[in-house]
Order: structure tokens, then sequence, then C-alpha cells
């Protein structure tokens, strides 16, 4: 079960990273030609959402009941953050992806509420500063399954 779930978890990586570089690459475009939000970048971020929702539902799973890091991590907490790799997988990874998919659900909503093309500007910053936080977050050691 912890294998597939991993499997999963990495190959959904490259999914969101995938939808986030084309959400952000609209609003980008979108922003500097002040163009109007259209349904394509409706969708877009719709479609972040979701992916970004689905990768955090796995990667709690793996978290909370079946990676054998975490058990590790939690069965002494202390000596846990004194080894980089285990407090890596116990606190950082998953602080900071929670923080980043946070950012991808502030930019959606944000976008609800301004007008024109500044709904492309509260994209590319959300969704950027979630894209450089998922950078920071992935385990690059680890990313080729």
């Amino acid at each position: 079960m912890y294998t597939g779930l991993l499997h999963t978890h990495n190959v959904f990586r490259w999914l969101v990273l995938i939808v986030l570089i084309i959400a952000i690459t609209f609003s980008i475009y979108g922003w500097l030609g002040k163009n109007e939000w259209t349904k394509r970048d409706k969708v877009s971020g719709l479609l972040l959402t979701i992916f970004m929702d689905i990768q955090f539902l796995i990667g709690l799973i793996l978290y909370a009941f079946v990676s054998p890091l975490t058990k590790a991590a939690f069965a002494n907490f202390g000596a846990a953050m004194q080894n980089a790799d285990l407090r890596f997988y116990a606190v950082e990874h998953i602080l900071i992806m929670l923080v980043a998919l946070i950012f991808v659900h502030i930019g959606k909503s944000k976008t609800k509420k301004a007008v024109s093309w500044k709904k492309h500007r509260v994209a590319s910053i959300w969704f950027g500063l979630s894209f450089i936080l998922i950078l920071a977050g992935i385990p690059w050691d680890r990313a080729l399954f």
C-alpha cells in the first residue's frame, strides 16, 4: 500500500506542476496583455485547485497512516528533529506544501473578487508564490520514483 501511494504521489506531483505552470503562464500573459478573464483562465485555476487538493489528500494519507518515515519521526520526535531527513518529512515538507495549497486557494478565491484583467495579476502572484514553495518543498533526491 505504501509503495503504491508513494508512486501515485510522485506521478501526481508532475501533473500538479504542469497544471500550475499552465495556470501561471495564462495569468502572466493575461496580466501583461491586460486581457479579460476567460473561461480558459477560470478552468485552469479550477483544475489547479482540484489537482492540488487531490495531491495533498494523497500526501496526508501517506503522512498520517502509512509512511515509515513519519512513523519513525513520531516514535521519537526529539531525535527526528536532529535528523535532517526525518525532520524534512515530519515537519518541513508538509508545512511547505500546506502553505502552497493555501496560496492556491487564496489565489482562486481572490480571482472571483477582482475585476477585469486584475484577476490575472492576482492569479499570477498567488500561483507564483505557490510554485516557489512547491519547488522548495519537493524532495528532489527522490523526484524520479
